[in-house]
């Protein structure tokens, strides 16, 4: 835990615009970046299990082969549509 010396100095960085916190990319006070990396930690590892729960477990991996073929250029569905790739997008239901 840091002192409130040491607190007050990396709230002084992050007012500055410094991330202190891993995570806390965007806060403005270390107060905030505490918050903004709690909520990121909690997103980031529900994100993805979520996703695959509204889209079923075949849906979830047809979305992962279509975003493979993604470049900067093209989406993923003008590449599999250019190369000849199917992906069934039937597999994609979506239940909220």
């Amino acid at each position: 835990m840091a002192s409130a010396q040491e607190r007050e100095e990396l709230d002084a960085r992050a007012r500055q615009g410094e991330t202190v916190v891993p995570g806390g990319t965007g806060g403005r006070s270390l107060e905030a970046q505490e918050h903004l990396a709690e909520g990121y930690q909690e997103m980031g590892s529900r994100g993805g299990q979520t996703r695959k729960e509204q889209l079923g477990t075949e849906g979830y991996k047809e979305m992962g082969r279509k975003g493979g073929l993604s470049t900067t250029e093209q989406s993923g569905g003008e590449r599999a549509e250019q190369e000849g790739i199917d992906i069934d997008e039937s597999k994609f239901r979506t239940s909220t």
